[in-house]
């Protein structure tokens, strides 16, 4: 009976695992944003090569391809980023 406590408490992980789960979440929140623009600045430099081809095929438009989709996602990540630099309401 004793072993399926500790197997209990093991897995719980305690306060201490759940702030430092909660501080590596924060963390890669705000790692997304940049890593997506980079990847976009990467990809317009040195071109997408066949992975843009393919996400570009069948679209007339400029829209189409990997840059406008790396942009749309660190637009979308960038909430981490607006949370940190907005002011505190008490």
């Amino acid at each position: 009976m004793s072993e399926i406590c500790s197997v209990n408490a093991a897995a719980d992980g305690g306060r201490d695992g759940r702030a430092a789960a909660s501080r590596l979440a924060r963390w890669l929140g705000l790692a997304a944003s940049p890593t997506f623009v980079i990847m976009a600045v990467l990809t317009a430099v040195l071109g997408g090569g066949p992975a843009d081809m393919l996400c570009s095929a069948g679209h007339g438009g400029s829209l189409g391809g990997m840059v406008p989709m790396y942009l749309l996602m660190s637009a979308f990540h960038s909430a981490a980023w607006l949370r940190l630099i907005s002011p505190r309401r008490g």
